[in-house]
């Protein structure tokens, strides 16, 4: 019985001729790996190698994918694009497309003049057709040719996209004489791993010379989808299972050697001199001139002046919504016009700082959704973002000046992706930590009463913001009449909640906390001898954001934060306490996180205290569980706890 399944599973990944399908292919009908799979990639096989075309050498990529279509929702996967780079003076190529939708039995070929090509950036455009006639069981089939000049383009392989793959392979041959950095990301291993050496296999005309190369085949099967739906996490680059290339060094066949690949101590040297960034951080000259000498000078402490500066360029500037970094950057031209990208933003606010006597440099850094920078070694690529790195009495701030309400010495929270390296103009540049604000959350404290006669519920609350939770406070108010501010909020909670009234406490107020009163009143409440009352008028949360059965990434909010929510409540004349919620006090295994919730009486209130903590910025997926559970305690905590008073 086990040699005659054995024999049956079909053999993937050989003799794929183009236009031709298997009987496995035919007749495959649902993944039973991934049920909820819409469509899957039943074959997909990609190759790299090098050929001298017209007198030039060119990086060559041929692609081959069959797409089973399983049900309508896998429509989408009809729209098929293909993206090629150009330069100003070069463009890469796609030709030799070929694509037929297979619908039993019957080929339909898309036709050269349902082929067209969009430019969709300065320096990126696709070739884009679409399958007709696509039906439930299509299997849509396509190849490419995609011509290079830009060697250092060797994009790599994805082994994981957004459906699943049966079959993925990747090969490769490389001429000895380029030398690429190779990096196998994500968790999935390989299946094949095979690398040998093909001699005399490259050359260029006119030199007798020949080129050995390095033949390369990866494989994986059965690879899962990868889904980026799931909240709280960072880019899905960090996670997702490819092969990246980058080139290295290239060596003529006339020995001459071209190193890519620099240490930090060349980029350092380059970063001096170059124009957009090192040439933009030596400004301060033309900030002593042009400002008024009292922004700049003072007899203030470090700390003051600092701060004085920070709320100077945000108040000066209007971000533009461009983050800049390496190209194309003018300091005073943006601040003349008083509008500009993060890299001019913030690289004004240095040379303020340096001109102010307070040392300051620039920081590159990756922001959340652009994924983490590699240390082993200098992409720069991997950088999209510069921020304001100080000292001052012994404490480090890192400063973007961007964001309006943001306060002194947070970044914003696409920022937090945990390290970037800073960019010392006179010494060796050097990784630093990136570490959020800690006191973070939101603290609700509520005095209510249940009014019989009105059938409603009328009481005061106060809530403090901090952190975070505070920016997020002032910049939703800095964008909204107060009037749309409070109704966001009456909307935002239960039905029959209005705000009587409202202040903003500001002696207690400053840019790390928020402190805000209001006084409310819920209507349109039934009350009967039998009461059932839910005391929690503000939730945090209106469902669980962990619904997944699993999780094959970590958790990351980026920064802790805290939900505490306290309540008073007169029990009515007539009435006693015929039930309370029961306690709660759950735990994840490590610490990193509580919730505490109980409910008491004592001289005629009853007393609510409710309390979640995350006390980590990251969870391991392996820990899923518990913080799912623990969320899933909160929120029917908040919803479904009801007090249970009775008539006399």
């Amino acid at each position: 019985m086990i040699l005659l399944m054995l024999s049956c599973m079909p053999v993937i990944g050989q003799g794929q001729e183009f236009g031709e399908l298997s009987g496995f292919e035919s007749n495959f009908r649902t993944y039973y790996k991934d049920s909820t799979a819409h469509a899957v990639y039943l074959y997909e096989k990609g190759r790299n190698y090098f050929q001298v075309r017209r007198n030039y050498v060119w990086l060559i990529t041929e692609y081959h994918a069959k797409i089973k279509i399983l049900d309508e929702e896998g429509f989408s996967e009809a729209d098929i694009s293909i993206p090629y780079y150009h330069s100003e003076k070069k463009t890469e190529t796609v030709s030799k497309v070929k694509a037929i939708n297979h619908v039993k039995g019957t080929k339909h070929n898309v036709m050269p003049s349902a082929i067209f090509d969009v430019q969709v950036s300065e320096h990126w455009s696709e070739k884009r057709f679409t399958f007709s006639n696509v039906q439930e069981g299509s299997v849509l089939e396509y190849s490419y040719e995609l011509e290079s000049p830009f060697l250092y383009n060797m994009k790599g392989w994805e082994f994981q996209g957004h459906i699943p793959k049966i079959y993925s392979e990747y090969n490769a041959k490389i001429p000895g004489n380029y030398k690429y950095n190779r990096s196998l990301l994500g968790k999935l291993e390989l299946d094949v791993n095979d690398a040998t050496i093909q001699s005399n296999c490259f050359s260029v005309p006119g030199m007798s010379v020949q080129a050995d190369c390095e033949v390369l085949k990866y494989v994986m099967k059965d690879v899962p989808a990868f889904k980026e739906d799931e909240e709280y996490m960072l880019a899905p680059s960090n996670y997702r299972s490819r092969l990246e290339f980058e080139l290295a060094e290239y060596e003529s066949f006339q020995g001459r050697v071209e190193r890519f690949t620099k240490s930090w101590k060349d980029v350092d040297r380059e970063f001096r001199t170059d124009r957009d960034i090192g040439g933009q951080l030596r400004k301060k000259n033309y900030f002593e001139r042009n400002l008024p000498l009292e922004i700049i000078t003072g007899k203030e402490s470090d700390l003051t002046r600092a701060i004085k500066l920070y709320r100077f360029v945000k108040a000066h500037y209007n971000w533009n919504g461009k983050f800049g970094i390496f190209r194309n950057n003018n300091v005073k031209k943006a601040f003349e016009e008083g509008v500009g990208n993060v890299a001019e933003i913030n690289i004004t606010l240095i040379n303020l700082l340096n001109a102010s006597g307070i040392d300051t440099d620039l920081a590159l850094i990756s922001t959340r959704m652009h994924g983490l920078p590699k240390k082993s070694h200098p992409v720069m690529s991997d950088f999209n973002y510069v921020v304001a790195k100080t000292e001052i009495d012994g404490e480090t701030y890192l400063l973007d000046a961007t964001e309006k309400e943001m306060p002194f010495g947070m970044l914003p929270y696409r920022c937090l992706n945990y390290y970037g390296r800073v960019m010392d103009l006179d010494g060796d540049s050097y990784w630093m930590d990136i570490e959020p604000e800690k006191l973070n959350g939101r603290t609700v404290r509520v005095n209510l009463e249940l009014d019989l006669m009105n059938s409603s519920v009328k009481g005061k609350f106060d809530e403090i913001s901090k952190g975070y939770d505070a920016y997020l406070k002032r910049k939703k108010i800095a964008e909204l009449s107060q009037e749309d501010y409070l109704a966001a909020i009456e909307n935002e909670y239960i039905d029959g909640f209005f705000i009587n009234q409202y202040k903003v406490d500001e002696e207690q107020s400053d840019e790390k906390n928020w402190v805000e009163h209001f006084t409310f009143q819920l209507e349109d409440l039934e009350f009967s001898k039998t009461i059932y009352f839910n005391p929690f008028i503000i939730r945090f949360f209106k469902d669980n954001p962990f619904r997944a059965e699993t999780r094959s990434y970590p958790v990351d909010f980026g920064y802790q934060r805290k939900f505490n929510y306290m309540a008073n409540i007169e029990i009515p004349v007539g009435y006693t306490i015929k039930e309370l919620p029961k306690p709660v006090n759950l735990a994840l295994p490590d610490g990193s996180g509580v919730l505490q919730y109980n409910t008491t009486e004592l001289n005629g209130k009853i007393m609510v205290v409710f309390s979640l903590q995350l006390r980590s910025t990251q969870y391991s997926n392996v820990g899923y569980d518990y913080l799912k559970k623990l969320f899933s305690s909160a929120v029917a905590n908040q919803n479904q706890s009801y007090i249970v008073l009775e008539k006399v």
